[in-house]
């Protein structure tokens, strides 16, 4: 799983030449910054990775929102027809909402052309809902119980009381909402016609595919003898953010996925 990998990264540091002659396995060959340099210099790079901070920070913390408060409602005894939500929560794991009834909601919505047409297709992740609710059935119902009865509301004592206890699962679903939307492209293409508002993968489709490529070679100058050291300092530019989040969470991480998985 790893050589892929280190060869990108390997590859991200070497010059040109070596890149085109095949000289490059798991180790640097000519080493250089220059492909950096001309990934760092770009500004549509620039603004395809702010437009996905914010989609990624939004979207995680509406998404871990509304899937708690969705997952708390749903272990409530007293919510009627459980039994029905839970089997249509099921039913959308399994099949799929067709490409052209989906773009007709959004556009019906008012949403194309606006980040929003990213974020909120993918707000509640069944999955990710089930994981909670697991976890959730775990809590300890006395002291919600013991919160009625001082007079605590349903929101008090989800905010209060439910979240505190819920940082192991909300870690645990938080890297999986922010590792999709900063992974995601495929509702960029299709929503938004807007170039200044392309997420980072559409813009490293673009390198990819070639779209993009003459105009980044002009921008990055002479010096730099191969299109394909760019693609992979792009690639690692936009692997590495996602990398270091997951080492500062992952007590939580692990802690989390182990509870959600003890009851079902």
């Amino acid at each position: 799983m790893l050589f892929p990998f280190l060869n990108v990264l390997a590859g991200s540091f070497s010059s040109g030449t070596a890149l085109l002659r095949g000289e490059v396995d798991l180790l640097p060959v000519g080493f250089n910054l220059d492909n950096y340099r001309a990934v760092m210099t770009d500004p549509a790079i620039w603004r395809s990775f702010g437009v996905t901070v914010y989609v990624t920070s939004i979207g995680t913390a509406l998404s871990l929102i509304f899937t708690s408060l969705m997952a708390y409602a749903l272990t409530r005894e007293e919510l009627r027809g459980k039994r029905w939500i839970m089997m249509l929560i099921v039913f959308t794991m399994i099949f799929q909402i067709p490409l052209i009834p989906n773009f007709l909601l959004i556009k019906g919505l008012g949403l194309l052309n606006t980040l929003w047409s990213i974020i909120l297709p993918t707000l509640i992740s069944s999955y990710n809902l089930i994981i909670m609710i697991a976890f959730f059935r775990n809590l300890e119902e006395g002291v919600i119980e013991a919160a009625k009865i001082d007079g605590s509301s349903e929101y008090g004592i989800w905010w209060r009381i439910v979240l505190p206890v819920s940082i192991p699962s909300l870690s645990t679903i938080g890297l999986f909402y922010a590792v999709s939307l900063w992974n995601g492209y495929y509702n960029a293409i299709m929503f938004i016609q807007d170039s200044k508002l392309y997420p980072l993968q559409v813009k490293v489709r673009q390198l990819l595919t070639g779209s993009d490529a003459d105009e980044l070679m002009r921008t990055a100058g002479t010096a730099l003898q191969s299109m394909e050291g760019i693609r992979m300092a792009t690639i690692i530019f936009t692997t590495l953010p996602i990398l270091l989040i997951y080492p500062l969470i992952q007590k939580h991480f692990v802690k989390g996925s182990m509870l959600g998985a003890v009851k079902g």
